[in-house]
């Protein structure tokens, strides 16, 4: 007979349950060909093939050893205990017989990213004027799509502001990570730097010229600060190192059917002439242009429509407001 067990940061509370699921494990001590000790999991048979679905979308393999006071070999499967571990842990096993495991290991990049978001919107902020109940009964998940983004379709009910729990629901979200927009402003010479880029959302909206005016922008990558990510993007889209940042807002831009929430921030800089040029990842085939714009052009261009996504327009409004302190 052949044991399959959890060793290493498998063994951690909150990584096992969400592995395993419903079942318990039993704690065992395996010992290793290097004649080392270890503890572990022994997975139950009703967990088995939820083990394997993970060891697979994670790539961890299996290594042979025995079990103290057990007959027959074991299995062990080790994983390492990272910052996010238990979140990636529960966003992988979510698609535990909906997804096939490849198709997981391929994304395991997003999913790192959207992990690392959920831990964020756990500190979000709390109940104030809004009286909404809280609870939200799942009925069903499917995923029509996973690739870099994803798009998930849940069946669920909510309890309604008058008590009563709403019909079952069939409602679609399309699941992306956490992100930061950033719009350098160099207080002495009154001008900001835009970034431009071709953007999908209104190439697939059918606009005519899909290129956007926006403030530099990234998703924050697991284990990163909203702060860290605004400072790589910049050195990453416009080759500038940032001075202070001020912030904004943060918020959901498209609440009603997309996950994706944003850090905005003004960030002090020098921008002299030539600061904008043209730059981005090649590994990302990113052709983004710079353009040094004052800050009475950037109004003018917000009231003309030329600036046409919610986040710099945010941005903009916000540094009219502060400007008078930022000159100052």
């Amino acid at each position: 007979m052949t044991h399959l067990v959890l060793t290493g940061g498998l063994v951690k509370p909150a990584i096992a349950d969400a592995v395993l699921g419903k079942v318990c494990a039993v704690p065992v001590r395996v010992a290793l060909p290097d004649g080392q000790l270890q503890g572990g999991l022994l997975a139950p048979e009703a967990a088995i093939a939820r083990v394997q679905f993970y060891a697979a979308a994670l790539g961890l393999t299996g290594q042979s050893a025995t079990l103290a006071g057990r007959a027959g070999e074991a299995c062990v499967v080790y994983g390492e205990a990272g910052i996010a571990d238990a979140g990636l842990a529960e966003m992988v096993m979510q698609d535990f017989g909906l997804i096939a495991a490849e198709r997981v290991r391929a994304r395991l990049g997003a999913l790192r990213v959207a992990a690392a978001s959920r831990v964020r919107a756990g500190l979000g902020a709390g109940r104030g004027v809004r009286q909404g109940t809280g609870e939200v009964r799942p009925e069903g998940r499917a995923v029509p799509h996973a690739g870099f983004f994803a798009l998930e379709e849940h069946l669920l009910r909510f309890r309604r502001f008058d008590g009563t729990l709403s019909p079952v629901l069939r409602r679609e979200v399309f699941v992306a990570g956490d992100a930061v927009t950033v719009l350098p402003y160099d207080p002495v010479r009154d001008r900001v730097l835009l970034v431009e880029q071709m953007r999908m959302g209104p190439y697939g909206r059918g606009d005519p010229l899909p290129w956007q005016l926006e403030a530099i922008a990234g998703r924050i990558d697991p284990g990163e600060m909203p702060e860290d990510c605004a400072r790589r993007e910049a050195v990453e889209e416009a080759a500038l190192v940032l001075g202070r940042l001020e912030k904004v807002a943060e918020y959901y831009p498209t609440p009603g059917a997309v996950t994706e929430y944003l850090y905005s921030y003004v960030a002090i800089c020098e921008l002299p002439d030539g600061a904008a040029g043209v730059f981005g990842a090649a590994e990302e085939a990113e052709d983004i242009r710079g353009h040094l714009v004052g800050f009475d052009a950037l109004m003018a261009l917000v009231a003309g429509g030329e600036v046409a996504n919610a986040p710099l327009i945010l941005t903009a409004l916000w540094l009219q407001r502060e400007r008078p302190r930022l000159r100052g």
